[in-house]
């Protein structure tokens, strides 16, 4: 980040910008209980959008204004409000809201504490002062930094995708190649019992597509909200359940059938745990990869799909030949 960024504080956190007198709206009300609540008690600041909490201001939906002026009085708010409300976390900065506010385009953002109590809005000037007080050379760095670069937006050409596409798929080469050498690493266990050779597939298969259903899952997720450090820490938490579950599911299922297959207790073996591990590895990977990347300021959807995918192989053939090295022995 240059100096001259520096200084127009990109860095400081929002709560020093936002305002906290909303037109805040109980989830309970009507339409018309609503309007005459507004009324009777207009908010001080400008009206964007209302915000509709619950008893213990938890932010539930959001309600434009023309929505609630032109909706039946007898309407309960909580059937017409929007319920998928794009919010802030509070201890996000002025960069992460500008990022906001390109990528959504809304005129104003909702900004929750952890428990997504309702403590305040960052509204539309915060961005446009910003990009008000930059110089024409620095609006391009801000909008590298929130991960837009102007001459990208302007020349969409082949050459550009390519360049911006091709780095990534060189993490795919590079599992590949160090997948090659694990094999040859282990070559003395797959000459010993070939049968381990022939479940290589399934087992890469699986882990597979078990860390692409995390990173899409993942992805859908960070397209309304900036993760928060404890919020990647709970996701990563339940993947690796969910994914210990899958894995031992399916490695139970695959097992089953090399043993009855090729009769090798060694082969079902390692067959069961390497899809465990991997399995649970790549649900991880699939969780973890796009957040990171995320909170990097870097593009998941060009990014998280070649580096999940690379590291998936690659653990799950260590997982795989190292417990057939084990039982082996």
């Amino acid at each position: 980040m240059s100096n001259t960024v520096t200084e127009i504080n990109l860095e400081e956190p929002i709560s020093q910008h936002m305002r906290t007198q909303l037109a805040r709206l109980s989830v309970d009300r009507t339409v018309g209980e609503a309007l005459d609540a507004v009324r009777q008690s207009p908010p001080p600041a400008r009206i964007v959008y209302f915000y509709v909490v619950d008893d213990s201001q938890r932010l539930v939906g959001v309600l434009p204004a023309r929505a609630l002026l032109l909706s039946p009085p007898e309407s309960r708010l909580s059937d017409i409000m929007i319920r998928n409300v794009i919010a802030l976390p509070d201890d996000a900065t002025v960069l992460d809201a500008c990022e906001f506010f390109v990528l959504h385009r809304f005129l104003a953002f909702p900004v929750v504490d952890r428990q997504r109590r309702l403590v305040g809005a960052i509204d539309v000037e915060l961005y446009t002062d910003e990009m008000r007080d930059l110089s024409s050379g620095l609006t391009d760095d801000l909008f590298q930094l929130i991960g837009v670069h102007l001459a990208r937006a302007k020349h969409r050409n082949p050459w550009t995708a390519f360049r911006s596409r091709f780095p990534w798929l060189m993490c795919n080469v590079t599992g590949g190649v160090i997948a090659a050498f694990l094999s040859g690493v282990f070559e003395a266990e797959l000459d010993q019992v070939v049968a381990l050779a022939m479940f290589i597939p399934v087992v890469l298969a699986l882990a597979e597509s078990v860390s692409i259903q995390s990173l899409s899952l993942s992805l859908q997720i960070l397209r309304g909200s900036l993760p928060t450090w404890s919020a990647i820490v709970r996701r990563l938490r339940r993947e690796l359940i969910v994914g210990l579950m899958l894995g031992c599911a399916s490695g139970l299922v695959v097992g089953l059938v090399a043993l009855f297959w090729r009769r090798q207790l060694t082969v079902a073996a390692s067959t069961l745990g390497g899809i465990a591990a991997g399995v649970a590895a790549a649900a991880l990977l699939g969780a973890m990869v796009p957040n990171l990347l995320r909170r990097l300021k870097l593009d998941p959807q060009v990014a998280a799909g070649p580096v999940v995918l690379a590291t998936t192989d690659v653990v799950t053939l260590m997982c795989y030949f190292n417990i057939a090295r084990w039982l082996l022995g």
